[in-house]
């Protein structure tokens, strides 16, 4: 699955944003982060960070993101508008707009920051996962193009798992960018939303399903990000209640050092 690195990354591409003026930038689709209906949700999360990341007031680096998935994104061109609604001594809060022919397509809110050094401690643990080489690489179905741009090595909750009822919906992996990619925001924001959704393990079958509002919580800085390099993350997700045609999972991404990058909270509707 793993593809050898070129000039232009695909998740660079699919970020190439064109500025408009007074904060507005216009971008397009690509190909290579196709979903089943228009583009992968973790791709649109990333090019909407990527807005407020490349605007000229932008104040320190992400702390938490907000999406909203207001309809469907359709192939094609979009525009963002991306502005600092207040900013404080150290953070900087932000609304984000995509929208495609005059129609709102997604909105999203951030929080940006300066951080500063205090005390740590993460009372999460990783989930417990053979070492990334070890795991055999997991090719996705043809029809879901975004998946090739990742190689994904399942330790639990594989899409081979999806095989009739189950008692949980836990899925553990460890994913990379394929062509490598050294991690910065964008990436990580799109690999929170790397996970098939969670009803199609617990039921055994896939059925229609999809993101209505994603939350992202990051916590590291740009700095300790840069050193993570383009190792593989650990990533795991499960849900915690289905019913009445919605269910909410929640993730944890890690690094190979036992750091934690960033967590995430979404809200999925189904169809059963």
């Amino acid at each position: 699955m793993t593809r050898t690195a070129t000039s232009a990354h695909p998740l660079d591409v699919a970020l190439e944003l064109e500025p408009v003026g007074d904060g507005t930038v216009s971008g397009r689709t690509t190909a290579d982060y196709a979903n089943m209906v228009g583009p992968f949700g973790g791709i649109t999360a990333a090019t909407m960070l990527s807005a407020a990341l490349r605007h000229p007031e932008r104040l320190g680096d992400p702390v938490s993101l907000t999406v909203n998935f207001a309809g469907p994104v359709a192939d094609g061109p979009f525009t963002i508008d991306a502005r600092p609604t207040r900013t404080n001594n150290s953070t900087q809060h932000w609304t984000i707009e995509m929208t495609q022919d005059g129609v709102v397509a997604t909105t999203a809110t951030a929080v940006f920051a300066l951080r500063r050094d205090s005390w740590t401690s993460t009372e999460v643990t990783p989930p417990t996962a053979p070492a990334a080489e070890s795991v055999e690489p997991t090719v996705g179905p043809e029809f879901i193009r975004w998946m090739r741009n990742y190689d994904m090595r399942f330790v639990d909750g594989g899409l081979t798992d999806i095989d009739g009822e189950r008692g949980d919906s836990t899925t553990t992996l460890w994913i990379r960018d394929s062509p490598a990619r050294a991690l910065d925001f964008p990436g990580l924001t799109a690999l929170c939303d790397s996970f098939y959704p969670r009803v199609f393990l617990r039921r055994g079958q896939m059925c229609p399903a999809g993101t209505v509002s994603l939350t992202i919580y990051f916590h590291v800085d740009a700095d300790t990000l840069a050193g993570h390099g383009d190792d593989a993350v650990l990533a795991t997700a499960r849900a915690q209640h289905f019913g009445r045609s919605y269910f909410d999972q929640s993730a944890e991404l890690w690094g190979r050092d036992g750091a934690l990058l960033a967590t995430s909270h979404q809200v999925m509707y189904f169809k059963v």
